[in-house]
């Protein structure tokens, strides 16, 4: 696999706010992501969960599963619990012909309660919980990857792995197999450089989010004890091109160290704000751009 070109379709509609986007139908967002210029697309809140009701839909759109997001609880479950929860998920996804199993941990995470989920109040782990908590994500990601897939652990604001320190301790619990989502957005308002983390570790990185920021939204909110969805819909991410983030040095670095894979634009955005499609484009556009001055593409 080469660079490939994906999309969320988080910037039409929200998974943990069916309001945002609730009006948008799934043929109204794929017509937009075919007509983008996007090769594949994650899944969300808009599409079945049937293989054979999804399968004719995508071909009709000439458009590839990327993955999609599977909430674990290992926190609270053993490995092979997990497993058997993911089954369906791990169907879906290898009936579809999808290549990168993504996942977090959310048993107790913060990210989805816009009233009381504060971002400045991340759920921590203590030191001793790290160990049974690698050995469960080792076991899970070998079994995705004996699956065919490239196991993605996706690092997010409002969970147990959002800070550099828990990165590097999610890095010394688990192997080499436990890939990693690196997701720009993320990584920078948790305090996690994303070059230093694709130089640094390059053999971990699965996946790509490339989402842009807004520091100052961000801090704002962050000062204010306000949530992580309110921090979303009042515009502290956007589309790369459209903010904060240094991406010709990232394009830089995804070259530097051989990338080869999907790089998905994922922008958790209002859409009544912030139009799906023009900022889709301009992702894209932008991203290409930069791969093809550094000649990732």
């Amino acid at each position: 696999m080469t660079i490939r070109w994906g999309v969320s379709p988080i910037a039409w509609a929200n998974d943990d706010m069916p309001e945002l986007g609730g009006d948008i139908t799934l043929d109204a967002l794929l017509t937009d992501v075919k007509e983008i210029g996007f090769e594949g697309v994650e899944l969300g809140n808009k599409f079945p969960r049937d293989p054979d009701a999804l399968k004719p839909i995508m071909a009709r759109y000439g458009l590839d599963i990327v993955g999609g997001w599977y909430s674990s609880n290992l926190l609270v479950r053993d490995a092979e619990a997990e497993i058997a929860a993911m089954e369906a998920h791990m169907a879906l996804l290898k009936a579809m012909g999808s290549s990168v199993f993504i996942l977090a941990e959310t048993s107790n995470a913060v990210h989805g309660d816009r009233e009381g989920g504060r971002l400045d109040s991340p759920p921590r782990l203590a030191p001793g919980d790290w160990g049974d908590f690698g050995q469960r994500l080792n076991r899970v990601a070998a079994y995705a990857n004996e699956q065919g897939m490239r196991f993605a652990y996706h690092h997010h604001l409002g969970t147990v792995v959002e800070t550099r320190e828990d990165l590097n301790r999610f890095f010394g619990a688990t192997g080499d197999h436990v890939g990693l989502v690196l997701d720009t957005g993320h990584a920078v308002y948790g305090g996690i450089d994303p070059i230093a983390v694709a130089t640094s570790r390059p053999e971990r990185i699965s996946h790509v989010h490339c989402k842009d920021v807004r520091t100052e939204r961000h801090a704002k909110f962050h000062a204010a004890g306000d949530s992580f969805l309110n921090g979303v819909v009042g515009g502290m991410f956007t589309t790369p091109g459209d903010g904060d983030y240094d991406y010709p040095a990232f394009m830089a670095a995804l070259k530097a160290i051989n990338y080869s894979g999907w790089i998905v634009i994922e922008a958790e955005q209002d859409p009544a704000v912030a139009d799906p499609r023009e900022y889709g484009q301009l992702g894209l556009d932008t991203l290409k751009r930069l791969a093809g001055d550094v000649g990732l593409v």
